[in-house]
């Protein structure tokens, strides 16, 4: 506890990843739990990484243990329901994409998460949106559907254009002729919204034609016109640090939108 009667956690992930152990073992005495690398633990043998929850934290000190026992709950519960056997006529309403970067399989086998590769580095991975939570997809999952990887993308696409199907953006002008349309309706969908089918056609009036998609964390979608270089740098090194300091980080990289469909390059700008 601080001055202030509220609950602090260390602010370094090493130290941080140690109170968390010890509030799991407390909390979950039934399951075999270790500390096996700074924000990484080990829960029933799998392995469950702490990065977003270590920036949740960081973002909001004020939460305390109440907020990571819910946190850890909905993945257990997640696992549980990922584990049962959903009747795709149940699921498939539900099924909505995610943009990930490639590192989520660090330490997870690849082969047993429904994706696709994708540009910059990231993959398209599939999610059942549920009242309280988002459950994984699996490959084990998507067999038992009898689809494929492909089938599950249209599904999801189709699902995700319907989601919130009247898209507000608030359209920024710079003082240098740069334009921003930023989409912010924090659902779990915000950085997703680049996979829309539509996204061009909606957003090329306001952003004078093809233009760049930044979608450095989950809850974060900046549409970016082509121009001037000064403005791209500005909204780069904004980027840049949410890249760093937001859950759910997915990629610094711009994705390029056209008419065509959606590019994404290193050197984008």
């Amino acid at each position: 506890m601080d001055e202030a009667g509220r609950e602090s956690f260390p602010a370094e992930p090493a130290g941080f990843t140690e109170m968390i152990g010890r509030l799991m073992r407390a909390w979950y005495t039934h399951r075999p739990i270790e500390v096996v690398a700074p924000l990484r633990v080990t829960v029933d043998g799998k392995s469950i990484g702490l990065e977003n929850l270590f920036r949740m934290m960081q973002q909001d000190p004020d939460r305390g243990s109440p907020f990571i026992r819910s946190y850890f709950d909905r993945i257990f519960e997640g696992d549980s329901l990922g584990a049962s056997v959903v009747p795709f006529a149940v699921a498939r309403h539900r099924i909505m994409p995610r943009i990930q970067p490639e590192s989520i399989f660090d330490g997870v086998d690849r082969n047993a998460i429904a994706h696709l590769p994708w540009v910059n580095g990231t993959v398209i991975v599939f999610v059942m949106d549920m009242p309280e939570m988002t459950v994984s997809i699996s490959t084990e999952q998507m067999v038992r559907w009898g689809i494929g990887a492909d089938d599950l993308e249209a599904i999801a696409r189709e699902n995700l254009g319907s989601y919130a199907p009247d898209l507000q953006v608030q359209v920024i002008a710079s003082h240098d002729g740069g334009r921003a349309a930023v989409l912010s309706l924090k659902d779990g969908y915000d950085a997703a919204r680049l996979l829309l089918t539509k996204l061009h056609d909606r957003l090329a009036k306001e952003l004078r034609g093809d233009f760049y998609v930044a979608t450095p964390a989950r809850d974060v979608f900046i549409a970016l016109s082509y121009g001037p270089d000064p403005f791209l740098e500005r909204v780069r090194t904004r980027i840049a640090r949410d890249f760093l300091r937001l859950p759910y980080p997915i990629t610094q990289d711009l994705f390029i939108v056209t008419r065509d469909g959606v590019a994404g390059t290193s050197q984008a700008a």
